[in-house]
């Protein structure tokens, strides 16, 4: 019965420490985002920035990496980059079809290294 209730908690913590604070902000977001107009000089700042910040994730990820990515050799970190951005225009800018082919890319260079096995 002890072990249900730590777990239970640990779920709890989770839950008002990890989700609640941001789902908060999300709605938020929503409800304020509703009458903003899509092409608007706020609207364009925004998608610039966001932009801006998930180039700056990726390009850490790739020159500056941590985990399992650290096994893998720069090169082959760009080259999936440059597979992911191919794919992404490719598959009509689809997100998915472009993480996918960076996805492949990753592993099967890991597995022709033999990295990882």
């Amino acid at each position: 019965m002890n072990g249900q209730l730590s777990e239970f908690g640990a779920i709890l913590i989770v839950i008002l420490v990890g989700f609640l604070p941001n789902e908060v902000w999300r709605v938020l977001g929503v409800a304020l985002g509703r009458g903003l107009d899509d092409d608007s000089l706020l609207m364009r700042w925004i998608r610039a920035v966001a932009t801006a910040l998930l180039a700056a994730v990726v390009a850490h990820l790739v020159l500056v990496p941590s985990g399992a990515l650290v096994a893998l050799p720069l090169w082959l970190r760009l080259a999936a980059v440059g597979s992911g951005i191919a794919g992404f225009l490719v598959g009509r800018r689809s997100v998915l079809a472009g993480v996918l082919t960076a996805e492949v890319v990753l592993v099967a260079g890991a597995w022709w290294l033999g990295v990882g096995a």
